[in-house]
């Protein structure tokens, strides 16, 4: 009874509603009906496009409109929107509309995945969750709708499809889009651009901060640590990465160099939005230099903010990595952000979450060398993609092989679970040692 007890660990049971997500979508997507030839796409196809719609991520190995049927595109809009709201919240909800009641074991399993400080307060924002993600969502496809209706000629209801899914798509931060080059017809489009741009923006900075925003948006000293440092280091990124962008593209004449100076700067803004871990890219990516390819590799590896449909390891992580040297580098005993002291825990777990991601990018890059002909920037930006859920990529997804594609699959998984969530799943029990050893000192440097 102990051991059963043990093994519903709310972490153990997110990790286990993504496997149960990834497995009825490989099913599904493996129907001769998901394809539009009336074929099975296979196994392989069908477990990478279902891992990396419900982990949120946008890598493909096949074309996504060209290959599978109008069911198969509406399986992956829908495992979409399951990895974007969350396993947990999902059951919950469900749990509620069920029963009218949510039991302690479910409010624990919805905390864990939605980051809500008390179980009090879950069921209020489990529905705050819900219906914010599908208000902003009829707001985006709403948009996008008509854009493609009125400026694009397509019929009123194919452009509602298309508002739809890549409302879903933008809002979870997936990346999957409906056009063989994915969004790079819409180039200079502000319409669709900055549209879609705003949905990641928004659906990445994390329920917890949006909430918050809402609620205190005109009294800045109200907002707490989390809010703070997640919206500080947002903008930095978001304003550093376009004007990087801009000064290693501009003369490019494969990406920025044709364009006129709008277009030029509405491109870059783009690009840099999407590494926040959405892998919609309306330049191509194939070619960029090398150069944007390595600041592209940073902001994925960043990503967006907690508790929210981003993957990466978190800007509120890197943001307070920077508060843990800035102390250091200062002689400080201890961690202060603002006016509030950073806990000890929470740096560790910084620190951790930071180390083992790297140690995971690093092994993955190494394997994936090994097992394909690429070469390290290209195959350092397809693990680092992976990883952080991202899904741009430079054109090698599908040229990486049958253990190339499982690596990528692993890794999509892990991005989206957690590292540590992964790993407390795996623990059976927490340990707490009852006592303290002595303490050394030990050559740092």
């Amino acid at each position: 009874m102990g051991r059963a007890f043990l093994f519903w660990h709310p972490s153990q049971v997110v990790v286990l509603g993504f496997g149960v997500a990834v497995t009825v979508g490989t099913v599904l997507l493996a129907l001769p009906a998901a394809t539009t030839s009336g074929e099975s796409a296979g196994w392989l196809v069908a477990l990478f496009t279902a891992t990396s719609a419900a982990c949120v991520t946008g890598l493909a190995v096949v074309d996504t409109e060209s290959h599978w049927s109008a069911f198969g595109e509406v399986v992956i809009a829908g495992l979409i929107q399951v990895g974007g709201l969350g396993i947990m919240t999902l059951a919950t909800v469900f749990t509620v509309i069920i029963s009218g009641r949510i039991g302690l074991r479910a409010k624990t399993f919805a905390q864990a995945e939605t980051k809500t400080p008390s179980m009090s307060d879950i069921r209020v924002v489990v529905r705050k969750v819900v219906l914010f993600s599908l208000g902003c969502e009829a707001v985006i496809a709403t948009v996008l709708a008509g854009r493609f209706w009125l400026g694009y000629d397509e019929s009123f209801g194919r452009a509602l499809y298309l508002g739809f899914f890549h409302a879903v798509s933008s809002f979870n931060n997936a990346g999957f889009a409906l056009w063989p080059d994915n969004l790079m017809r819409f180039v200079v489009d502000p319409w669709i651009s900055l549209t879609i741009a705003a949905a990641v923006i928004v659906g990445g900075l994390g329920f917890p901060v949006v909430f918050e925003l809402v609620k205190h948006w005109r009294h800045p000293r109200r907002w707490s640590v989390l809010t703070k440092v997640t919206v500080a280091v947002t903008a930095v990124l978001l304003v550093g990465g376009t004007f990087v962008l801009l000064g290693t593209e501009w003369h490019n004449p494969r990406t920025l160099g044709p364009l006129d100076d709008p277009g030029k700067f509405l491109a870059a803004f783009f690009a840099a939005v999407m590494p926040r871990t959405a892998g919609f890219n309306s330049l191509d990516v194939s070619q960029m230099y090398p150069t944007s390819w390595l600041a592209t590799d940073l902001l994925m590896f960043i990503g967006g903010g907690s508790a929210g449909t981003a993957g990466g390891i978190k800007v509120t992580t890197f943001g307070l990595l920077a508060f843990v040297v800035w102390a250091e580098m200062r002689g400080e005993p201890q961690v202060n952000v603002g006016h509030r002291r950073l806990p000890e825990a929470a740096q560790r777990q910084a620190i951790s979450l930071t180390l083992v991601s790297v140690a995971l990018v690093a092994v993955s890059t190494y394997l994936l060398l090994a097992l394909t002909p690429h070469s390290l920037d290209r195959v350092l930006f397809e693990v680092v993609s992976a990883f952080g859920t991202v899904g741009l990529s430079t054109g090698i997804t599908a040229d990486t092989g049958v253990a190339g594609h499982l690596l990528l699959v692993l890794l999509m998984f892990i991005g989206r679970t957690g590292p540590l969530t992964l790993g407390s799943a795996l623990a059976l029990k927490d340990r707490t040692r009852r006592y303290q050893l002595p303490e050394e000192r030990v050559i740092i440097g």
